[in-house]
């Protein structure tokens, strides 16, 4: 469970419990305003706040009746692999009910809760009850191998049959020599299959280090081969370590990917200092990156223990394997540092794509412009936040990147989408630089970038109107601050020449307020007076105000820097269609269809 949980509470009699249960779990309260004091956060619309953070895989404890959440997350259910889990407890505390998530981490809640609090655990899932145990869930620390197996397995323990448990009984389960089921537990490979499960206990550390951009087959084979001479299971690595210079290397990010564990990292200090240890000291890498070892020292440093398997090597790779008394858990080095580039959308939740919500979610800190962060709500409650004014772009993002090369899981949340005149363009281009152009680190360079989309203001714009983006269209950014004007009338007069639907970004400002007006005239030149125009403020926010004009009738002083202007093109109509004003642009089918009929 990757995600801390939320613990929320309707009601002030409700309070008690739901501090203890908090307290308990290390996670946030909060609480409906109005009716909860002392919370950590609050919210107005327990259904909306609730489906919001469903949505973000955020697992929810509710103080509350069970039927409030299942009403607030039933739109969404849809996939029992991937949702987060979903408890209910009564307000005094003396039940806790797994509702969604059970094999996720619900049921396993349910019982530290349970015990906690001295309440009822009330586990509803079959093999729970029948047994104790989730066959699919086994403790941390041990990998499932073939968890596509684990209904049939689970079945016929149900139906009776007894099962052979061979090696550690990490379920407290009774051994049936003749059982028709067996479990398995160890390091070494194993075939599992309908009637077997096979768990390994994840004692493992492996230690990676290549030369710059060794290809991922040529490490994977190493790892591959190094594994099967040592008679190790695959599922018995518990994660990948190497330097922070190799952090951004793609064959050692390929392996953790595919192995499906963790990937850390550690200074070149920290791996010096397990020199005495390594059983292939190089005086040759220590000139080459500061220490005397990459990969045996990574396997150590996260094993905390002793090398398995001493440095095996390729051409361009090298791997080792240290193991550990008990199976790894806590992870040592820090993590490589991600950067979620996000578009939130124009404003309103609902136009929040899942998976934006979603690393919203897992990131540990928030970087933006302060009221794109506030239009995250619940989603924003507890985390850390940086918030930067207006004007301040490039250091928004130079922040952002320096902070996720430390390590961190960091959000950069820019409205619409992120890449459409806001900060992904920006993180890259800082990326880009040289040192001596004002870039960023080393380790700011090496995280990851993740860019995920967002609902842009024009297409915002487009929908609510009807559909005045049906045929070819372009956006035009009236903002000169980083873009010459001359440029800017240049790309205006081609736009309109070309009889392009027009989407103005940054129509105006209180500095800047001609360009708007130069723009209409230039378009007047090229279509005619009655060309539909539409002015959408505020789009998906409660003052969200939408009004239509025609292009010779479009005045500078009702339009501002949160307005999207779209100037419709020859062929755009504004029609009373059904319940109101529709603005749309033909594509053409009345010809095509006119051509087939001739």
């Amino acid at each position: 469970m990757a995600v801390t949980p939320v613990v929320i509470c309707l009601s002030e009699s409700g309070y008690k419990t739901a501090r203890k249960v908090a307290d308990i779990l290390g996670a946030p309260l909060h609480g409906r305003a109005g009716r909860v004091a002392n919370a950590d956060a609050e919210f107005d619309n327990a259904l909306d706040y609730v489906r919001t953070l469903f949505a973000a895989k955020t697992p929810i404890i509710g103080i509350c009746a069970t039927g409030i959440l299942v009403r607030a997350v039933a739109p969404l259910i849809a996939d029992k692999t991937t949702e987060p889990p979903v408890l209910s407890i009564p307000d005094d505390g003396s039940a806790v009910v797994p509702i969604l998530g059970g094999h996720r981490g619900a049921n396993r809640l349910t019982r530290q809760i349970a015990q906690a609090l001295s309440a009822q655990a009330v586990v509803t899932t079959a093999g729970d009850v029948a047994m104790g145990a989730a066959l699919d869930e086994p403790p941390l620390g041990y990998a499932l191998q073939n968890p596509c197996d684990a209904k049939s397995v689970m079945a016929a323990l149900l139906s009776g049959d007894g099962a052979q448990i061979r090696g550690e009984n990490i379920f407290d389960l009774p051994h049936d020599p003749k059982g028709k089921v067996s479990l398995v537990v160890g390091e070494h490979p194993a075939q599992g299959g309908e009637n077997s499960l096979v768990y390994h206990p994840q004692h493992f550390a492996l230690g990676l280090g290549c030369a710059r951009g060794c290809g991922a087959d040529e490490m994977w084979d190493l790892v591959q081969e190094t594994l099967k001479k040592a008679d190790i299971a695959q599922g018995a690595i518990a994660c990948v370590g190497s330097l922070t210079l190799k952090a951004d290397e793609p064959a050692i990010i390929e392996v953790a990917r595919r192995l499906g564990v963790p990937f850390r990292v550690f200074e070149p200090a920290e791996l010096e200092a397990l020199t005495p240890q390594l059983a292939n000291p190089s005086d040759v890498v220590f000139d080459e990156v500061g220490c005397h070892g990459v990969s045996e020292a990574s396997a150590i440093a996260l094993a905390q223990g002793s090398l398995t398997v001493e440095k095996q090597k390729t051409t361009n790779a090298t791997c080792a394997l240290a193991r550990s008394a008990s199976p790894i858990i806590e992870l040592r080095g820090r993590s490589v540092g991600k950067l979620s580039i996000i578009g939130i959308g124009p404003g309103q939740h609902s136009w929040r794509t899942p998976e934006a919500s979603a690393l919203v979610a897992e990131a540990e800190e928030l970087v933006g412009y302060g009221l794109y962060i506030d239009l995250l709500g619940p989603l924003a409650k507890g985390k850390i936040r940086s918030d930067f004014p207006l004007g301040g772009e490039e250091e928004r993002c130079r922040y952002a990147l320096e902070q996720a090369g430390k390590g961190k899981n960091v959000a950069l949340i820019c409205s619409g989408d992120a890449g459409i005149y806001a900060m992904g363009a920006l993180v890259f281009e800082l990326m880009d630089r040289g040192a001596d152009a004002l870039g960023v680190s080393d380790a700011a360079k090496r995280v990851e970038v993740k860019c995920t989309p967002g609902v842009s203001a024009l297409q915002g714009a487009a929908a609510r109107a009807g559909a005045p983006l049906g045929h070819d269209f372009c956006a035009i950014s009236l903002s000169d601050l980083l873009t010459p004007r001359e440029t800017i009338v240049q790309r205006l007069h081609a736009a309109a020449k070309g009889d392009f639907v027009i989407a103005f970004y940054n129509p105006v400002s209180k500095r800047r307020r001609t360009l708007l007006a130069e723009a209409r005239d230039i378009l007047l030149e090229h279509r005619p007076a009655d060309t539909p125009v539409m002015l959408a403020s505020s789009l998906g926010r409660p003052e969200e105000h939408i009004r239509y004009r025609k292009l010779s009738e479009l005045e500078v002083d009702e339009v501002d820097m949160l307005t999207v202007v779209l100037i419709g093109s020859s062929h755009s109509r504004l029609a009373q269609l059904g319940r109101g004003e529709r603005m749309y642009t033909p594509r053409g089918y009345a010809r095509k269809i006119d051509g087939d009929l001739s």
